[in-house]
């Protein structure tokens, strides 16, 4: 993996607490805002993923569905009244 420098600009308490966390993990201040910035872009992803699963479960069963679930429905009630 290539490795890139870049500067960033933060609020001084931002930094601090940054600081003490990499300090408590025993990494680097690069490798704490290396591992935050994996862990954001991760939550982003499932953010949209969930966004696009919401989306293709938000629509309405079409007529063929809801005859098929209707059906289904039916027939297992039909073998829970056998076993009973």
């Amino acid at each position: 993996m290539q490795a890139i420098k870049t500067a960033i600009s933060i609020d001084k308490e931002l930094f601090d607490q940054a600081e003490n966390i990499a300090r408590s993990m025993k990494v680097s201040r690069s490798k704490l805002f290396v591992i935050a910035l994996q862990d954001f872009i991760e939550h982003q992803k499932n953010r949209e993923l969930l966004v696009q699963i919401n989306a293709a479960y938000a629509d309405e069963p079409d007529e063929t569905e809801q005859t098929l679930r209707h059906k289904s429905r039916r027939q297992h009630r039909r073998i829970l009244e056998r076993e009973w």
